[in-house]
């Protein structure tokens, strides 16, 4: 049973985290205006500037999401000594960001990307930037001081890599082997169709668009589609989780071992993309590094880059903001017996965001008899809520025969949302609960009988599959015939 819930996380876990960034630092200027008429010098909009802002970019952005969740941060990388890193060092330390890391250099340009805006949207943008790979002394200074957050304690380790010469090779080979020495977890965003160099991380965090450039073809945002690329990946290289960032479809996590989970996107009005797969990284990393399952990580995530898109510029997010997010969602959810696919998936949601497990068994239940109530109380004790996939009268029909179901597929859904035990019914029109399992991927999912769990259809969808033997003696079908037959000598 997941023992931490999302508000104990966001009250009392987040603040307590120490993290360390690792990657291409960068300053993002924004420049706001006006655009009301066309150039007389060239066929160009003129941008009536009205307001100039600085925040941090690249891995400073992911410095600065962690901050803002109250964490303690420590950033490490390279940046010049110029006019834009004195910019640099004022933002870090706006946000309470250790910079002890941060080599400051003669021969570096301080990274800046600036974007101009008018009414709203992006025209162009300019970058300043002159790249070379770290030199030896460089990533000496860098792993020392890793080496040593490592020994004192941290929690959690970014490679924010934007292929700007901090994370090579022989860094991220010597970082992810001290990260494994220590115990903790590392998460990369990816740069480039090369991932070998990411080999021991523990999660990587790319896009479709980079997903696609690693396995060498363009990818559909299609769910089969990106789990079986992430599958692919994972099988060439060490890595624990593929956790695949996917615009208006959500995200999708795909492990080592197989299992995958899908998070759809929180419907939002979208101004604004830039960051926001900087705060997918920052809340996956906080959420697993405090102890929470990747169910409830995808959530949050999730409602984070819902409140981040819909700010124009690079944003980071607030503790305040999610702590607003999560006292919504809970006000949401509304009580009732019997529920649509789309209305249970929101309450085992709800439920799971609760760190409470979610139980899942199937079946016709024609006839509800003892047997069927033994076995539905042994599932409810494997967690805090057992709901029940009841087959329609369509289905029931082309499982049992025409003479079947006896009773209605209302009239079973109402005795069944009666029992103590139950925590809600929902109906399924196919032969099998495949397709409504693979929507609200429950934890446990239980089955009666001899199965073998290799063989219960759906287990793919859930964290575990549990099988219960049935009450000998009990037999809908049974209970029929004794029926007919004493209707046949007029004993009724």
């Amino acid at each position: 049973m997941i023992n931490k819930t999302i508000n104990e996380f966001l009250t009392n876990t987040l603040p307590n985290l120490k993290l360390a960034v690792i990657g291409d630092i960068m300053v993002d200027r924004y420049v706001f205006g006006d655009v009301s008429r066309i150039s007389p010098e060239a066929p160009v909009p003129v941008n009536r500037v009205s307001k100039v802002k600085e925040v941090l970019g690249g891995a400073g952005n992911v410095a600065s999401n962690l901050a803002n969740l109250d964490c303690k941060v420590y950033l490490g990388g390279v940046a010049g000594k110029d006019a834009h890193g004195t910019m640099l060092e004022s933002l870090l330390q706006a946000d309470h960001i250790d910079t002890t890391g941060i080599q400051y250099v003669e021969s570096r340009e301080t990274i800046t990307k600036m974007r101009i805006l008018g009414d709203r949207q992006q025209m162009m943008r300019l970058d300043f930037e002159t790249l070379s790979p770290l030199s030896l002394d460089e990533e000496v200074n860098l792993l020392t001081w890793l080496t040593n957050l490592c020994e004192q304690g941290i929690d959690g380790i970014v490679v924010s890599d934007y292929g700007k010469g901090v994370c090579t090779p022989s860094l991220l080979e010597k970082l992810f082997i001290l990260a494994k020495k220590y115990n903790i977890r590392t998460i990369v965003d990816p740069k480039g169709n090369d991932w070998s160099k990411y080999a021991g991380a523990t999660c990587i965090t790319p896009n479709v668009k980079e997903l696609g450039e690693c396995v060498g073809r363009v990818l559909e945002n299609e769910d089969a589609v990106i789990v079986q690329a992430a599958k692919d990946v994972l099988e060439s290289i060490d890595l624990e989780y593929i956790i695949a960032t996917r615009s208006a479809k959500g995200i999708t996590v795909v492990s080592k071992d197989g299992r995958t989970w899908h998070n759809p996107a929180t419907q939002q009005e979208v101004f604004d993309v830039s960051g926001a797969g900087d705060t997918v990284v920052a809340m996956m990393l906080t959420c697993l590094a405090g102890g929470l399952s990747l169910r409830l990580a995808l959530h949050i995530a999730n409602s984070a880059a819902g409140v981040v898109v819909a700010k124009v510029g690079t944003y980071p997010i607030h503790r305040a903001e999610l702590l607003e997010v999560w006292k919504t969602l809970q006000e949401q959810v509304v009580q009732k017996d019997l529920y649509d696919i789309h209305e249970m998936e929101t309450l085992v949601r709800h439920w799971q965001n609760n760190g409470e497990t979610v139980v899942f068994t199937n079946g016709c239940f024609d006839i509800l008899h003892r047997g069927h109530i033994t076995y539905l109380q042994e599932a409810a004790q494997l967690g805090d809520h057992l709901i029940i996939g009841l087959n329609s009268d369509g289905s029931v029909r082309r499982l049992k025969g025409e003479t079947r179901p006896i009773v209605s597929e209302r009239d079973r859904a109402a005795l069944l949302s009666a029992l103590g035990c139950i925590n809600g019914v929902v109906l399924f029109e196919e032969d099998t609960p495949a397709e409504l399992l693979s929507v609200l991927r429950p934890n446990i999912l239980v089955k009666g009988g001899d199965y073998k769990v290799e063989d219960v259809i759906g287990r793919e969808s859930v964290d575990s599959v549990e099988i219960l033997s049935f009450k000998e003696g009990y037999s809908t079908s049974d209970i029929v015939q004794r029926i007919a037959t004493m209707a046949k000598e007029g004993k009724l």
